[in-house]
């Protein structure tokens, strides 16, 4: 009877829809584009004593251009973080105090990377305010205000003497931090790291008697503020995270601001102390002859801070989908934070690991499908693809999928619902899904981890699109190459006669049954003709039983 049940359920698990793990990275649905996330807990308005995780961040979709015209929140339980709900659109920059459309074509300001911060007035209520970072003549200091952290947020610093400008000082990439004694700071810049005290009763202007401040120097340690300024108070320190310009050479790789760093103060206006790399969005990693290389997108920028949840911390940032830099992706890596306390102790933060698993900190599933686009290791022989700006050189890479608004049903969805496997394939993927392409021979695509505790798998399935060009896709487990550690699980063959449409393919990976824990899984993409020729889009992959 056993037996029967176990087979009765794995064919259930077979016939059952494609899914994509929800929790995995990029953790929110893989066509929705929100860089520059900010992660608060905050007590649910429509749930007293319940929490949620809120991300609040710019919003790409204009496509061709940084960041929209709007910013929406996602949140999820601190019980649940693998369901994030659309919490709608927050914000938008249209008219000015008046109601008067600030321009002629009725579009709003661009928002980039925002902050938001709670306080608590003085009958115990919670006003929420958002610094949306309008990039437009008179607004860049815009702030509004919610008493609910889902919105919607209304302009409340207007300048008295002029409907269409705002005050206050605040510039790029604002941070803003309310301390334990109701004192309120700002810190914003790009380049060149400012910060100063706020007047909690604005919370736009400056304290009076109060002036901006350098936060950041270059100095000896090497701070190289970029931008994206992030302010957390952990325990008696203070600790702003920042995307830092590293050094030509840094780490055997040539300079980037793909990253973020933290430093961190006695005092929430320093001075401040040289910490380290908290999320490196390259992937570093090293070539098959031992060379440092980005294992991942090779350039880019990022930003995003800390947020406790439960017992873990963790690290939010943004990669960069595509090639143009304007489909950026949410994403999440767990950190470990120790303070020193008392004058001039120590803050160490960990580096997180850029990897697939996002919330699944005990690895992903092996026997749930995944779409290809949670790939956390992309890359490939010197070969050129055309971007915007000219060439550029990549192999392998992730292909947005953009979402469209639909006013009638209040949320971002998928252009389309789903779509189907091959003829006969009893399989649908749901679209929340991002393809991997230009697989050319020499690529490698990989995802960090999958747990096989229990899994016993002998095939692996993958949905994919051959492009007529013969080769093979080596499935490997630890390593890309046999020589470093890796084990070869299988081999799927391409003949290049293929019908160049979404198939499903099986793979017997047979060696795979004797992985027990999270492993890295690669696909090494191999050629028998030419070089500069993808083999195959991948959509997706499941192992089975």
């Amino acid at each position: 009877m056993r037996t029967i049940f176990l087979r009765l359920a794995c064919l259930c698990a077979l016939l059952a829809p494609v899914l994509t793990a929800r929790a995995a990275n990029p953790y929110l649905p893989l066509w929705e584009y929100i860089p520059d996330g900010e992660p608060y807990v905050f007590e649910d308005p429509d749930h007293p004593g319940q929490y949620r995780v809120y991300i609040y961040g710019s919003h790409d979709t204009m496509q061709s251009e940084y960041c929209g015209r709007d910013q929406v929140v996602w949140s999820a339980s601190v019980d649940d973080l693998r369901n994030w709900r659309f919490d709608g659109v927050i914000f938008t920059s249209r008219v000015d105090a008046t109601g008067a459309l600030l321009r002629p074509d009725g579009q709003g300001d661009v928002l980039y990377a925002p902050d938001v911060v709670e306080k608590t007035e003085p009958d115990g209520r919670k006003t929420y305010y958002l610094y949306p970072n309008n990039q437009a003549g008179g607004r860049q200091s815009m702030v509004a205000r919610s008493d609910r952290p889902d919105g919607p947020f209304e302009v409340c610093n207007w300048d008295p003497a002029n409907p269409r400008r705002t005050v206050g000082p605040l510039g790029f990439d604002p941070g803003v931090f309310i301390d334990d004694d109701g004192r309120v700071y700002g810190f914003w810049g790009f380049k060149e790291s400012w910060g100063a005290e706020l007047d909690p009763a604005t919370m736009a202007t400056l304290l009076p008697g109060e002036k901006p401040r350098r936060i950041l120097d270059k100095g000896p340690e090497g701070f190289n503020f970029f931008e994206a300024s992030s302010i957390r108070r952990i325990e008696d320190k203070y600790v702003l995270v920042y995307s830092r310009v590293q050094d030509q050479g840094e780490f055997g790789l040539p300079s980037s601001n793909y990253n973020l760093y933290y430093a961190y103060s006695d005092a929430p206006l320093g001075p401040y102390t040289f910490g380290g790399v908290v999320i490196d969005a390259r992937a570093r990693g090293l070539n098959r002859e031992g060379r440092a290389m980005a294992t991942a997108s090779p350039n880019g920028n990022t930003h995003g801070g800390l947020a406790r949840i439960g017992d873990q911390w963790y690290i939010f940032y943004h990669r960069q989908a595509g090639l143009t830099g304007y489909a950026r992706q949410a994403m999440v890596a767990p950190v470990s934070i120790s303070v020193t306390p008392g004058p001039g102790g120590k803050v160490e933060i960990s580096e997180g690991e850029y990897n697939s698993q996002g919330f699944e900190l005990d690895g992903l599933n092996p026997l749930e499908w995944h779409s290809a686009g949670i790939a956390c290791y992309y890359t490939g022989p010197q070969l050129s693809v055309k971007n915007r700006g000219g060439n550029i050189f990549y192999g392998s890479y992730i292909e947005p999928a953009y979402g469209v608004w639909q006013p009638g049903i209040g949320v971002y969805e998928q252009t389309q619902d789903r779509y189907a496997g091959a003829a006969g394939d009893p399989y649908a993927l749901e679209i929340n899904h991002n393809p991997v392409v230009n697989n050319t021979p020499g690529s490698v695509v990989g995802y960090k981890y999958f747990n096989f505790d229990g899994a016993r798998v002998r095939r692996l399935r993958m949905s994919l699109v051959p492009k007529g060009v013969r080769g093979r896709i080596v499935v490997m487990a630890d390593s890309p190459w046999a020589d470093q550690g890796g084990t070869r699980l299988g081999t799927l063959r391409l003949s290049g006669r293929e019908r160049p449409e979404l198939t499903t393919r099986r793979v017997h990976v047979r060696a795979a049954r004797r992985l027990q824990g999270p492993h890295a899984l690669y696909f090494v993409f191999e050629g028998d003709g030419s070089q500069d020729a993808s083999l195959c889009d991948l959509h997706a992959f499941v192992f089975t039983r």
